[in-house]
């Protein structure tokens, strides 16, 4: 009985292994596939693209930088999910932020999720490290602005037929006055998909 029970077993873990593998094939960056209608990331990099040039070109940041000397430090806020479907927003914000480190025009400094594990570090660096190379406490760089924004839908749906339009808003706001300094959205380069559900002919 334990033999079959054991043959069984290995048999079960054999037809896994084959389902689990399945068919895997690479895809090239220039690769669009959309296999649900529903945001992507070929999204991502469409809307992201279109915003980030429109920041660096904002006058009011070139402003700050000719009245400061300096670039203006940025923290990524919270870019909200309003939309019908589930999107992480990180990602949008995370290549921005890196994209426009690359430009040199903003600086930025660790988000509240990081900022934690960093202070800890600090904390830990006064008791373990040298004098010499431990890092003093209270003494982060603050923060100019804050990136901020958020994603909307708007879906049109009749029968099995879908349209579906995202709006992406992003803004840097003054930390010390709440002003708007830059505001940018993708109506220039706007997300609409039309879907038809599998079965129906086109």
């Amino acid at each position: 009985m334990k033999k079959i029970i054991a043959v069984l077993c290995l048999f079960a873990m054999a037809v896994t292994s084959v389902m689990a593998a399945g068919k895997v094939k690479r895809l090239t960056e220039d690769k669009v596939i959309d296999l649900n209608g529903y945001w992507n990331e070929n999204d991502v990099k469409v809307v992201c693209d279109a915003l980030i040039e429109d920041c660096i070109q904002s006058p009011r940041v070139a402003k700050f930088e000719e009245k400061n000397g300096r670039a203006p430090v940025v923290i990524l806020g919270t870019i909200k999910n309003e939309s019908v479907e589930r999107i992480d927003t990180k990602i949008i914000s995370k290549r921005m932020q890196n994209a426009i480190i690359k430009t040199g025009v903003l600086e930025f400094v660790a988000d509240k999720s990081e900022r934690d594990e960093l202070r800890e570090e600090v904390a830990q660096q006064a008791d373990h490290a040298s004098e010499e190379t431990a890092k003093a406490i209270d003494e982060e760089e603050g923060a100019d602005f804050m990136l901020m924004g958020s994603v909307k839908t708007i879906v049109q749906q009749n029968g099995k037929e879908s349209i579906r339009t995202y709006y992406v808003n992003v803004q840097l706001m003054d930390l010390q006055t709440h002003r708007i300094i830059w505001s940018g959205d993708n109506e220039d380069a706007p997300v609409r998909k039309y879907f038809k559900q599998k079965g129906v002919k086109l």
